[in-house]
């Protein structure tokens, strides 16, 4: 069910199951200035919520936590639609529906035990070798299954990259980088494959955001420029179907990425 279906029930009564107050954390400021998007931010304090009830709780209606959380209806829509993908929520219509703690399926405690582990050196490294492990994958499945649609999703993420070169924001670059690999990975028709990927893109992503705040952005201008390129061509490729150099530029672009020091 989509997200937009929620909005169906946002009158309805409170039915069965529990109405959660979220506003306390969602108004709470978590998040330095160069932060992940608000829908992002949402998602990851709601999923802070739900780590503490139980399957089938109430959490509302899609007007209710847009109200509470004082977002836009455009960024409650996205911020449903990553909960609803990483398994955490489910959608109910009717008179007693609205927004429910999902029960947990294994891919959402596969996703929730890769976001829960230690971010040391090692953990990092390993999530990158097997989120290199996986790309090709992906990458195969983008060429073949991906729509005009999503292309455009795709060049929308380059267009954030590009508008980040231009504004020295090396963090947004990174944000831009990972979301057009995660509407990447979106593509592909295995769900398991999907959830874990996207796992390990959020656990890497953290902590490349984490450090990034700590180097010289002036020194990384011109690599940034490459990876821009890079993901160009690479999306480019996937536009194209063309299945053998969107695998040569992966290769190319995975070569490109440094591990975190030990």
């Amino acid at each position: 069910m989509t997200t937009s279906e929620a909005g169906a029930d946002s009158h309805a009564g409170r039915g069965k199951g529990l109405a959660i107050d979220l506003e306390p954390l969602l108004r709470r400021s978590v998040f330095p200035a160069s932060s992940p998007s608000r829908a992002d931010q949402v998602a990851a304090q709601i999923g802070e919520v739900i780590a503490d009830l139980k399957p089938g709780d109430r959490l509302g209606t899609k007007t209710e936590l847009q109200k509470q959380a004082g977002v836009s209806v455009g960024t409650i829509n996205e911020t449903l639609r990553i909960l609803q993908s990483r398994g955490l929520i489910e959608v109910r219509r009717g008179p007693h529906g609205g927004l429910f703690v999902a029960e947990r399926s294994p891919m959402a405690q596969l996703g929730h035990a890769v976001l829960h582990l230690d971010t040391n050196a090692a953990t990092i490294t390993e999530a990158m070798d097997i989120r290199d492990a996986l790309d090709p994958m992906l990458i195969e499945d983008a060429v073949h299954f991906s729509s005009a649609h999503q292309v455009d999703l795709m060049r929308q993420q380059l267009r954030r990259m590009a508008d980040a070169l231009s504004d020295d924001d090396g963090i947004e670059f990174l944000h831009a980088n990972w979301k057009l690999h995660a509407v990447i990975a979106d593509v592909s028709p295995r769900p398991i494959l999907r959830a874990f990927y996207v796992s390990l893109l959020d656990l890497i992503e953290g902590h490349t955001v984490a450090t990034a705040s700590n180097i010289d952005e002036r020194s990384l201008s011109g690599f940034h420029q490459d990876r821009y390129d890079i993901h160009v061509r690479l999306v480019d490729a996937i536009a194209a179907r063309d299945s053998d150099t969107a695998q040569e530029v992966l290769r190319e672009h995975n070569a490109g990425i440094a591990r975190p020091a030990s």
